[in-house]
């Protein structure tokens, strides 16, 4: 399973998250609308969550239904298709 970063962090991008996870599996540019998860290179810690103060971080199978999409855009976001 891997953790999902959700529609809260659009505008946001604190990058306390990015500051605390040990995998550097979290990215986003300046240019970006938010920061993204990649689901190949978490290893499912948690760490991340706490960091959030929006509360954008979900694991995978716990991402609130309107999100659901957020688990493919962390995903494409990393697959060349922002």
């Amino acid at each position: 399973m891997t953790y999902v970063i959700v529609e809260p962090c659009i505008g946001v991008k604190d990058k306390g998250c990015i500051e605390v996870c040990p995998m550097d599996c979290i990215h986003g540019t300046d240019d970006d609308k938010m920061v993204y998860i990649n689901p190949e290179d978490c290893i499912d810690c948690g760490g991340c969550i706490p960091a959030c103060p929006v509360g954008a971080i979900f694991a995978e199978g716990e991402v609130p239904e309107k999100w659901q999409h957020f688990t493919q855009v962390n995903a494409d976001y990393f697959n060349g298709k922002r």
